[in-house]
């Protein structure tokens, strides 16, 4: 979200959310920018100005032996997201809450790429630190579980990963099979809901393939591409799997040119094309949440909540026009 009120920006998301995710807030300080924000306590992580990275030229082994030992022991106590570093989450945590809540943490493949050594290394092609990272992020995902289990008994945790649009490029060297073992290592310290979040193309069967229970995509631009893969998504919605459409744009001048009438109708053609590879619709319906494409950090305050209220909208009008009991 835009905002530098904490509290003003969860009064929003609680507003017009029927599933209020807990705001990031990165206009705030860079210590709320998603690589930044998950990055507290990490080995050798240092942030200078608006650079986080590692400094792999001191000698990391006794921190990296407390990581592994927590990991062990699957003690999260001392690996929780501070307010300095995230004041939306902790202002949720202050309210009373009757619906399920969604929080998020930055996936080991993005914070990976982006996150590099002082030589400008990324961390993924570290190998030591590349396990590292999986497992310091499993380990704030566990933490943030269970604080938010304690605002609501129903919480859904993604695991962001824009930076997995590059897998199967020639700026992208790691296997598939390291993929979702890193993937996994993240999504094993979620006990409840867990979803993957990839506001580009990518090669979807790759996130099919993980235990996701839900996969939001940047539906506004990228739906034709899910559709390439009807097999994978007919397996993952038969399983149980939820299709998080991310209908609503999240740039300014895209906002300007639609209603909840022109995304709703955005939205069934999105989903057209993959009833025409053989998907039944209803099932589509029955497992679909509407959201908006990304984050919202950088609009303006007055496009973000045109934002919110368009993806309220279009969530409105679906079981209005499909779900009798909705």
């Amino acid at each position: 979200m835009p905002h530098t009120d904490p509290g003003e920006a969860t009064s929003s998301v609680l507003s017009y959310l029927d599933i209020p995710a807990w705001p990031q807030l990165p206009k705030r300080s860079f210590l709320e920018n998603m690589y930044a924000q998950f990055s507290e306590g990490f080995p050798g992580i240092v942030i200078d100005g608006e650079r986080a990275y590692v400094d792999r030229s001191q000698d990391l082994d006794e921190q990296l032996g407390r990581l592994y030992t927590a990991y062990l022991d699957n003690d999260v106590d001392g690996h929780g997201v501070s307010p300095e570093y995230a004041a939306g989450l902790h202002a949720l945590l202050a309210r009373k809450v009757e619906k399920a809540v969604k929080g998020q943490v930055t996936g080991p493949i993005s914070f990976g790429l982006t996150v590099t050594d002082q030589n400008r290394r990324a961390l993924l092609y570290d190998e030591v630190l590349a396990d590292a990272l999986a497992k310091h992020l499993r380990l704030k995902a566990s933490w943030q579980e269970r604080m938010l289990r304690e605002v609501s008994p129903n919480t859904i945790i993604f695991v962001d990963e824009p930076y997995m649009a590059s897998f199967g490029s020639a700026f992208f060297s790691l296997s598939r099979e390291k993929v979702v073992t890193l993937l996994e290592e993240v999504l094993g310290g979620i006990k409840g809901l867990k979803g993957v979040h990839c506001c580009a193309n990518t090669d979807w069967s790759v996130l099919l393939s993980t235990s996701v229970d839900i996969l939001s995509l940047d539906a506004y631009s990228y739906a034709q591409p899910l559709s390439l893969y009807p097999a994978e998504v007919n397996s993952f919605l038969e399983r149980g799997g939820v299709i998080a459409w991310g209908i609503v744009p999240s740039s300014e001048a895209s906002l300007d040119e639609e209603t909840m009438e022109s995304l709703t109708e955005r939205l069934e053609e999105a989903m057209g094309l993959l009833t025409t590879k053989g998907i039944p619709f209803e099932l589509l319906i029955r497992r679909s949440l509407i959201t908006p494409s990304c984050g919202l950090g950088s609009l303006s305050i007055e496009a973000a909540t045109r934002a919110l209220e368009l993806t309220r909208g279009v969530s409105r009008e679906f079981r209005k026009r499909y779900l009798r009991d909705g």
